[in-house]
């Protein structure tokens, strides 16, 4: 039995919230948006593939930064609502050229950053 990504159950404009979590650390990366073919992309290539909804465009996380994530494996939740991209993360995951999109906290009611940019 293969796997269907029609399957799985998408918002109104076609898409699925994805998030990208380090496979050896468990860190989470980054979340993103797929669409049907982009899961199918991100199957078939072992690239993780996104839908970008500014650029209504596939964009290959890595493609142009170097940034790239390699799929180790694609779970998906409980609803089918949600997927688990666990990743190899070469270099930065967040546009901000930090490791993780996830670098502020609130602490007590304000906002702390966690981490500064990676350095080149």
């Amino acid at each position: 039995m293969g796997f269907d990504p029609s399957t799985l159950r998408y918002n109104e404009a076609g898409l699925i919230p994805a998030i990208a979590q380090e496979a050896e650390t468990g860190e989470v990366l980054m979340m993103a948006w797929m669409n049907a073919e982009a899961v199918v992309r991100t199957l078939e290539t072992g690239r993780v593939t996104y839908w970008s909804r500014s650029r209504q465009a596939f964009w290959v996380k890595g493609e142009s930064s170097g940034h790239v994530q390699a799929l180790v494996e694609l779970r998906v939740d409980c609803d089918r609502d949600c997927l688990l991209c666990l990743v190899r993360q070469t270099g930065p995951a967040c546009h901000t050229n930090r490791r993780s999109c996830f670098y502020t906290a609130v602490q007590d009611g304000v906002e702390v950053e966690l981490m500064a940019p990676m350095e080149d």
